[in-house]
């Protein structure tokens, strides 16, 4: 109820306020709008970027890894190429340690290559700092040589009776997992950062497997490469295995554990759902089996183009205001001026003609309330010089007419100014009043009938005044039977209608108002048809005319014409003739009066 109060004293009648409403609406919508798609056009970009750092840290990360793969291939490739280390790693592997040192021994005593495999793989451990521990493990003997980052050495028995790590070693294959938890509980390597690189070792000659390499790297030394990184990296780079061994992981969570996210990870959607909706992206990389995996949750990405979406809304904030501030203030100083004007018309309307408008601005405000000074100057001047001298004569010649006026006299005077009217000029106005006094000299004639041309004639001079009064906005037409011309009828039978017209139905803002009367006869009845394409009744006004038309009973007041011409034919002819009413709202309305064409009631026929 409140809202509608407002609306009805503040917006409604109010143009300006409708028009800085409407132009608020338009300008924070187009404002919002654009703001909008601004934002997520910049929010995708800060997104793709963050996903594209992602990926180059990814690039780096399968780089880092496939080099240590490489590492050990090519070690295992260097061996096989130098055909002493071959037989010097062979003959460790087949044979207890103390053969090995003695074989050794041996071979420097002989003159031969000196070329160690323990001194070898302690120099090729030296030559990558993210080595933590090479293992040789020897099949036949079932004994493991560990070396460890520190330059320490251990051997250790790993029999199949009390140890399991037989049986892991024969299982192992060549590309990437996590280091086994019989072999770290044997070597005593706990560092959960970790993965395993290994490969199987076969003798030169015989091509039979003589036991394996595995080489253990420090995964924590590639997160920490990546946080070295100039550019802040979001989100988490994991590097797994197919069953979802964690080999590295930047965020230190998964170390030790399975991944959960699998079955998510090994989708085709960007977008799934882990703790958390999230980015996916991965590389696989097929040679040494890993996959790395890029996570990036939304709620990440997001925190990147917030500080973007504030200054945005900010923006905007200050770009509506600006927009919708300055021109209402602009709105509301043309409203103030305007509003003067209207209240100074008010005056006017109120007969203040003394009234004046001071505004000195030359927009068209300014010459609006200039020319509605100089109309009101021009005004008062043509009432003091016309108007106030004419109504003082009128007065004077009001006096002298009223003690002598008479019907003939009244007629004799309006023939002379019509002629006087002609003879300066001024035909219309001699037209209006030969059609007055035509109309009055028939009014005042005693003799209640006349033919139907008379009628008619009465009914065009009436028509005629109008006509000339209303210039191009008024036409009529009128149609008769020429052989009904000399039939007696009522005086003032049709002009009564024609005079309801005028009246209620004639609309002066048009300027295509017609009135058309047609008289016919037909079937033993006379019957004129007047109709106009007026303003047309209401339906409820209608319904209550019509039935006011059949109350005997003649009342003054609205519609006292039509009810007079209905109840003079009825009583003359009976209930079947009278006057009828058809009409819609804006389409015009038509008028029927009948009467019979013959008989005794003839006389009194009507249109």
């Amino acid at each position: 109820m409140r809202l509608g109060k407002i609306y009805r004293n503040y917006i409604r009648n109010n143009l300006f306020i409708k028009v800085i409403f409407v132009f608020a609406i338009i300008v924070n919508v187009t404002i919002i709008t654009l703001s909008y798609l601004l934002s997520n056009l910049l929010s995708a970009n800060v997104v793709g970027g963050e996903l594209n750092n992602q990926k180059q840290a990814m690039d780096r990360v399968n780089r880092y890894v496939e080099q240590k793969y490489d590492w050990l291939q090519d070690t295992v490739q260097e061996i096989y190429r130098n055909g002493v280390l071959a037989s010097n790693i062979s003959y460790f592997l087949t044979h207890p340690y103390k053969d090995y040192v003695k074989y050794m021994l041996d071979q420097n005593y002989e003159g031969g290559s000196t070329t160690d495999i323990l001194n070898y793989f302690s120099g090729r451990m030296e030559s990558d700092p993210d080595i933590q521990n090479v293992i040789l493990y020897s099949s036949g003997m079932q004994s493991m040589y560990v070396f460890e980052s520190q330059g320490q050495r251990k051997l250790y028995d790993t029999n199949a009776t009390y140890s399991y790590i037989p049986e892991i070693m024969a299982m192992g294959g060549s590309g990437a997992s996590t280091p086994n938890i019989w072999i770290r509980k044997t070597i005593d390597q706990w560092n959960p950062q970790l993965y395993a690189m290994g490969s199987q070792l076969n003798d030169k000659n015989s091509l039979q497997n003589i036991g394996r390499l595995l080489v253990y790297f420090d995964a924590g030394m590639a997160s920490r490469a990546l946080e070295q990184e100039r550019r802040e990296m979001k989100g988490t780079i994991l590097v797994l295995t197919p069953d979802g061994q964690v080999l590295m992981d930047s965020s230190n969570r998964y170390y030790g554990e399975t991944f959960p996210y699998m079955e998510q990870i090994q989708s085709l959607r960007e977008v799934e759902t882990l703790d958390e909706p999230s980015y996916i992206s991965s590389l696989t990389q097929n040679k040494a089996g890993f996959t790395v995996v890029g996570i990036m949750p939304i709620r990440e990405a997001a925190q990147a183009y917030a500080g973007l979406q504030k200054m945005i809304v900010l923006v905007s904030a200050a770009c509506i205001a600006v927009a919708v501030v300055i021109p209402s203030l602009v709105i509301v100083s043309i409203a103030r001026r305007t509003n003067k004007i209207v209240l100074f018309m008010k005056k006017v309307e109120g007969g203040n003609l003394t009234a004046r408008l001071h505004d000195p601005r030359e927009d068209e405000l300014g010459q609006i309330s200039r020319s509605f000074n100089e109309m009101l100057d021009e005004l008062n001047r043509r009432i003091d010089r016309e108007y106030k001298s004419e109504i003082r004569l009128k007065q004077t010649e009001l006096s002298a007419l009223q003690a002598k006026v008479n019907p003939h006299f009244l007629y004799n005077t309006l023939e002379v100014i019509r002629m006087r009217a002609m003879s300066h000029g001024a035909e219309d106005v001699g037209e209006m009043i030969y059609s007055l006094a035509a109309l009055f000299r028939n009014s005042i004639r005693s003799n209640p009938e006349c033919s139907l041309r008379e009628e008619l004639e009465m009914c065009r001079l009436y028509l005629e005044l109008f006509r000339i009064r209303y210039k191009d906005k008024f036409s009529y037409s009128i149609e008769y039977d020429k052989e009904l011309a000399n039939v007696t009828i009522f005086k003032m039978l049709l002009q009564p209608v024609v005079e309801n017209y005028i009246v209620h139905g004639l609309d002066p803002e048009r300027r295509d108002n017609r009135l058309t009367i047609e008289v016919f006869g037909s079937g033993g009845y006379i019957r004129a048809t007047m109709r106009d394409n007026g303003k047309g009744i209401e339906p409820g006004r209608l319904e209550r005319l019509l039935r006011e038309l059949e109350t005997p009973e003649v009342r003054e007041g609205e519609s006292f014409g039509l009810r007079s011409v209905n109840d003079r034919l009825k009583l003359m002819f009976g209930q079947d003739y009278g006057v009828n009413v058809e009409s819609e709202p804006g389409q015009g309305t038509t008028v029927t009066v009948s009467w019979p064409a013959s008989g005794e009631g003839a006389k009194s026929s009507d249109v």
